[in-house]
Order: structure tokens, then C-alpha cells, then sequence
């Protein structure tokens, strides 16, 4: 099976597969794609016949005819009408002229199979799997920001052999690699490489390079450079390339690749029919997608262009009870011995298969007056719905990976290929179950329903109430319990020949809801984080000491967040240390007093005080002299393109001031720093780890003061 497909600009289609004695390329000419046009409503009179007479006058449609079809789940087969157009770019533009045709009502014609990607709509169409069926060879290009907006590099990297010198010193190394080596795969740290190569040799007249498998084609740009926002957050996606006969990973815009490893991306390639490329770069949620498509498709049910399911009428009551969220216990703020974290596994997703959670099957005519869902009043056909098809495979795959990753580790000398492959596949497949629960109540999902998202948290709700009486009930206190993990210690008020055993609890509740309910670590002690400007618990940071490991749980504390320095996170960690051995906050503000001490003294090397925020709006758009601002001042300075939805890397060099000396770009090699800045930033950090035992930073600052008066004292 091609493992890459290239759709030329004349319509040709080349399939590359990788063999055992190499890679082997299919010509086709005759790929026609299709999309449907039907009636919205399944009571709509259309006329498909004079339709159908209006789209065979188009110069790009190749032929039409009237078909049966699924226009979805809740709907038998009807007459739509297939349009099979000249060219995979032209179904974008020749769909929606059929909701703008004057002789037909606006809103009752709607366009279905229209906005897929080229490989995944090839692929789907032809019933092929892109999996490769050999090992797919790769090769990195990588070149150092300074080099990012000019029109030739000085500087590249071939599989990090660092190359310099004039242009044509690059293009030959890069040539001679690229024949040596001829990879399936061009991994680069960023897809301008390939045009900026292309476009040194044109002006340096060097007509012999090209990183193409193809002879007539060098590249091809599929997308431009854009910016979005998603969930209130600015992202940034660069301009596409495509190389015939490669598939390329652009590190600055893929999620699985980064977040996984090759293994990973192509466990995801067998399950949505997305080639390498395309997976690579795709969100989670444009991958859920198509795996809901292929299991549509595999229905006989198309997919619509765009979501038009209304939500289904509720009383205020139900409106009500229905918007909340999963199970929240808020946290005992404070340090807490002898903690153990019992978990559901993929809990979201199992509730989905278990309780037969759908779009297709929830609220449905046939059970109307069932109430399936707790609290809301809702209905589950009986009828096996299609999510469930579609998770359960991944939840078992997902089980048997994760049994295969615990043989691994357990043997003398495990396979560090093997386990790396494992580890891959199943961050992979965990990305695809977390998501699937929020994108049913993501208004641009194609198969989504809201009340399939209200009614998965109202069993989610159910389970970890039920849990949570149960363990209380056998001698256990709970400290903490949100969505789908509870916190518990030893009742002190139950005699331990009267509290049951945890391992027991957990295979009675998991017999109880039908999820399996696991024991995840046991901590000799767990501290919760209160709020910055509040007693009450956060939600989410904590952080514990592992029973019989030499290692801490963080979460959302400065050594788990992005932006942290290093020196910063490092300290923070030392001071976990010592709050672990002597319980003591005084010895973890004496290590704090020494960390100050050696920044105010200048030993901190500049490398380990890099920050990295994101930018999350152009310059002007700031209205505030922000660190960030500073940052995007000097790169602007310096002709460095950093766009929304990117990073930005510097080291503080003076704070008191407002303009861009405030800062330091990350590659400038400065030599100096802002220690009464980076202070602060260690004063923050060690607050969260004394926070539970009821310091603030003021606090801190009057200890740290006393110490040093009194210091100064005794040198008196």
C-alpha cells in the first residue's frame, strides 16, 4: 500500500510504496473525486434531475449521477446526486454553487463529502490503506532561527551535522545526503527549508538539485502560512509543502510526531486511512475525524460539509442540570500522609462503550419515554451506536499496549527499540480517547451532539460519587477527586482491622460501574496547593512524593510549566527534596537563601534562565511593555519573523527598564542577567512548595530578611 500520494497539478496521481528492494511508484490519470448534493430535510420535494442537468454543463465536472445514500446516521438511504469533478481542488469551489442556485430554497440543499484532504479523500475513496508495509527511512534538515527569514542559508543541519559555508557548499551537502540516504520521510524543523532551498539553487544556477523522487516536479505548496485561535488561545500554522515521492514532518507544526514518535503517527495512519504527511501534521480532533469518517463511510453514511444538528428541546430544569461539568472534590489544602490515587481507566471513553453514548442513539423516538441518563432524563436506543464502534477498538488496542509495555519493563534487559515503539503507539491512542469526550461538544464536530457530551458527564458524575461512597464507607478519607482520579488516606477515625483493602475496593467498584478502577501510585505523602489569592484548594497542582521511587508527581507547579527556566525548576525540585526529608520549611528557605546567593554572585550560567512564552498577538496589538513585547521588539530589530501561536526565547537582562534592552533573545549568547528578576521567580516557586504548609510569599521574604539581618549581625 503507498505510504504517500501525490496529486499533481494536472490531475495526475502518483502512489508511492515502500518495498523490501525499495520504493516503487503507480501512475494513475483516471482519479475522478466525488462529492453528493441532497435534500436537508428527508421531507424536502427537490428536484435532483434538474439539478443533476445544471452541474453536467460545468467544463469541470466529468460526470453525475442519482445514488442512494445515508445523509446521516438517524436517516435511511435516499436520493442524493454524486458529482464527479476533474480535479481534487475543484470540489471546494464547485460544491456550494449549489446552495447559491436561485431555483432552488436557500437552506435546502445540503453538499456532503466536500472538505477533505487530498490523501485522506484519495485514500477513502479508493479503499486503500496508507500504512507502509516496510520501515519508512528518514532524514532531518534543520536550520537555527538566525537563519529563518533570510532568503539563503548560511547554516544547515543534515541529520545534525551542522553545515556552513556558501550556498553552493550547502546545496551539495544536502544533494549528496539526500542520494545517499534517499528517505521516504524529510523530517525539518521547518517546511520553508524545502522552498528556500529550491529557490538558492535557482538563483546560485545550480539546475541539478531537487529534493524530489519525481523528475517534472520539485514541490508543491498546499497551504499558505495563517494564524487561528482555538479556545481563546493564538496559534500559529506555517505554510504546507509537498515533495512527489516523500512525505514531509514539519517539527514547527505537528502535535503526534512531537508528542509521540514515528511509531506513534503511523499507529494513527492504519486507524484514520490519513497518509503519513497529513497525520503529521493534523490536530487531534482533525484525526478523531477521520476515523469517525471511515466508520461513516464504512455505514454507507455521508459526510456532511458542515454541522447543522440543532439541539434537541429541553425544559429550563434539564438545561440546568445538564451544563455542569465532571465530578469535582476540592481539595484538603495541606500535606497529607500515606496517599494513594486510584484512577478510571480511559473513564470518558469506557463510559461512551459502556453505556452506549452516540449521537445516533441518544434521545432517540423509539425509547422516548426511557430515562437512561442519571439526572437528565435522557434516552439510549438500544441499538448499538457508531462512537462505540469506533473507541472500542482504541481502548482495547490501547489495554493490550499498555499489558505489553509493563512485560517490557519487567524483563532483565528490555528492548529499548521495542519499548519506545510501545510507549509511542500508546501516547498516540491516548490522545485520540481524551479528546473524543470534548469534541461531542464541539460545535464543528461532523458527527458531534451535545447531549451526548451533558450525558457522558452525568454518568461520569454518577461513577465517581459512587466510588467516592464506597471507599469512605470502608474506613478511606478522600482528600482530592476530580473527573475521573480520587485521592484517598486512611481514615484516622477506622480501626485498620475494619478499613478493606484497596486492591479489593477497587475490583468491587470496578464490578460495580464497569469501568476498571485502578491503583495508580501510592505517595508517602501528598501536598495540595492552595490558590494564589485564596485558602481554597487549586484543582490542579499538587505535588507528592512517590512510595519507595526516588521521584516526585508535579502538576501545575513551575517545574511542570513551559515557560519555567531551568535554574528555576531546578531549585524548586531541590527544595521538594528537602521538604521530603526534613519536613521542615526552614531548610527549604536555607537552599533557597544559597540559589539567591549565587545569582546575586553571577554563577548562574545565562542558559538556564531562558524563558519561553508564547506570542499570542502581533506587536502592535500589545498595548502593555511586556517581557514579550520587549522580546518581539529585538527579533523585529533583527528581521526575525515570530508569528502568533509561536514561541518566543530570552533571558531578563534588566527589568527595570521598559524597552527592548529588557531583554535578551535567546540566541544572542548575552553574558549578563536581572538577578533580583529571576529572585522573584524563585521566590514564586519555592511559595508553591510551602504554600500547603501555610507560607506565603510574605513570609518568605520576612524569613529571608530576618536571616540576613541576623547574619549581618553576628558579622558585627
Amino acid at each position: 500500500m503507498p505510504f504517500t500520494i501525490d496529486i499533481l497539478d494536472d490531475g495526475s496521481i502518483l502512489e508511492w510504496e515502500s518495498t523490501a528492494d525499495g520504493t516503487v511508484v503507480t501512475e494513475h490519470d483516471d482519479y475522478t473525486p466525488r462529492f453528493y448534493v441532497g435534500p436537508r430535510s428527508p421531507d424536502s420535494d427537490i428536484d435532483l434531475t434538474k439539478l443533476r442537468r445544471i452541474y453536467e454543463n460545468h467544463p469541470d465536472v466529468v460526470a453525475t449521477e442519482i445514488v442512494s445514500r445515508r445523509p446521516g446516521f438517524r436517516r435511511d438511504g435516499e436520493e442524493v446526486l454524486a458529482v464527479d469533478v476533474t480535479h481534487v481542488n475543484r470540489v471546494t469551489t464547485l460544491a456550494p454553487q449549489a446552495r447559491q442556485l436561485s431555483e432552488f430554497p436557500i437552506g435546502d440543499l445540503a453538499c456532503f463529502n466536500v472538505d477533505f484532504l487530498r490523501e485522506f479523500r484519495y485514500c477513502l475513496e479508493n479503499d486503500i490503506d496508507p500504512t507502509p508495509a516496510s520501515e519508512l527511512s528518514t532524514l532531518r534538515l534543520s536550520v537555527p532561527v538566525t537563519e529563518t527569514t533570510g532568503d539563503a542559508y548560511t547554516e544547515l543541519s543534515v541529520d545534525g551535522e551542522t553545515i556552513t559555508g556558501s550556498t553552493e557548499d550547502i546545496l551539495t551537502a544536502v544533494q549528496a545526503a539526500v542520494d545517499e540516504r534517499d528517505p521516504d520521510i524529510l523530517v525539518c524543523s521547518t517546511s520553508q527549508i524545502i522552498p528556500t532551498l529550491h529557490e538558492m539553487a535557482t538563483h546560485a544556477g545550480v539546475g541539478n538539485f531537487s529534493l524530489s523522487r519525481w523528475p517534472d516536479v520539485d514541490y508543491q505548496q498546499l497551504a499558505s502560512q495563517s494564524t487561528y485561535s482555538s479556545y481563546g488561545r493564538v496559534g500559529h500554522s506555517p505554510a504546507r509543502y509537498n515533495v512527489p515521492g516523500r512525505a514531509i514532518i514539519d517539527e514547527s507544526n505537528t502535535f503526534f510526531y512531537g508528542e509521540t514518535n514515528l511509531d506513534g503517527v503511523l499507529d494513527l495512519v492504519s486507524r484514520s486511512k490519513k497518509p503519513v504527511q497529513e497525520l503529521a501534521w493534523a490536530s487531534i480532533g482533525n484525526v478523531l475525524t477521520a476515523i469517525q469518517i471511515c466508520e461513516a463511510h464504512d455505514r454507507g453514511i455521508l459526510v456532511p460539509w458542515n454541522s447543522w444538528r440543532h439541539e434537541f428541546y429541553k425544559p429550563m430544569g434539564t438545561l440546568h442540570d445538564a451544563d455542569r461539568g465532571g465530578f469535582i472534590f476540592a481539595p484538603e489544602v495541606g500535606l497529607h500522609e500515606d496517599v494513594h490515587e486510584l484512577d478510571f481507566s480511559s473513564l470518558y471513553p469506557n463510559i461512551i462503550c459502556t453505556r452506549n453514548v452516540s449521537p445516533d442513539v441518544i434521545r432517540c423516538e423509539c425509547h422516548r419515554d426511557r430515562d437512561d441518563v442519571p439526572g437528565l432524563g435522557y434516552s439510549i436506543c438500544d441499538e448499538r451506536g457508531y462512537l462505540v464502534d469506533v473507541l472500542q477498538p482504541i481502548i482495547d488496542a490501547r489495554d493490550d499496549i499498555k499489558a505489553a509495555i509493563r512485560r517490557e519493563q519487567q524483563r532483565d534487559e528490555p528492548d529499548q527499540a521495542r519499548f519506545a515503539e510501545l510507549e509511542g503507539r500508546s501516547g498516540a491512542l491516548k490522545w485520540i480517547l481524551v479528546a473524543c469526550f470534548g469534541y461531542q461538544g464541539f460545535s464543528n464536530a461532523k458527527f458531534g451532539r451535545i447531549e451526548c457530551h451533558e450525558a457522558i458527564n452525568a454518568f461520569a458524575r454518577e461513577i465517581l460519587l459512587t466510588a467516592k461512597q464506597q471507599l469512605e464507607a470502608s474506613g478511606w478519607r478522600v482528600v482530592h477527586g476530580i473527573v475521573d482520579s480520587i485521592w484517598v488516606t486512611p481514615d484516622p477515625d477506622v480501626d485498620d482491622s475494619q478499613r478493606e483493602d484497596l486492591d479489593v475496593l477497587a475490583r468491587e467498584i470496578t464490578d460495580r460501574v464497569e469501568i476498571r478502577l485502578e491503583h495508580e501510585a501510592h505517595y508517602d505523602w501528598v501536598a495540595f496547593v492552595p490558590q494564589r489569592e485564596s485558602t481554597a484548594g487549586a484543582l490542579t497542582k499538587y505535588f507528592g512524593k512517590v512510595a519507595g521511587e526516588d521521584e516526585f508527581k508535579l502538576r501545575g507547579i513551575e517545574a511542570r510549566q513551559r515557560s519555567t527556566p531551568a535554574f528555576v525548576e531546578e531549585i524548586q525540585r531541590e527544595c521538594l527534596d528537602r521538604l521530603d526529608e526534613t519536613r521542615s520549611p526552614e531548610a527549604v528557605l536555607g537552599y533557597l537563601e544559597r540559589a539567591i546567593a549565587e545569582l546575586h554572585a553571577g554563577d548562574v550560567a545565562v542558559d538556564q534562565l531562558v524563558e519561553r512564552n508564547r506570542v499570542s498577538k502581533p506587536l502592535e496589538g500589545y498595548t502593555q511593555n511586556t517581557l514579550n513585547v520587549a522580546a518581539l521588539k529585538r527579533a523585529c530589530d533583527q528581521n526575525l519573523a515570530v508569528h502568533q501561536g509561536q514561541d518566543i526565547e530570552y533571558v531578563v537582562v534588566d527589568d527595570e527598564k521598559s524597552s527592548r534592552d529588557r531583554v535578551s533573545l535567546v540566541h544572542e549568547d548575552g553574558e549578563t542577567y536581572d538577578p533580583s528578576y529571576y529572585e522573584t521567580q524563585l521566590v514564586r516557586a519555592v511559595e508553591s512548595v510551602l504554600s500547603p504548609l501555610g507560607w506565603d510569599r510574605t513570609d518568605i521574604r520576612r524569613e529571608l530578611a530576618e536571616t540576613q539581618e541576623t547574619m549581618i549581625l553576628g558579622w558585627y
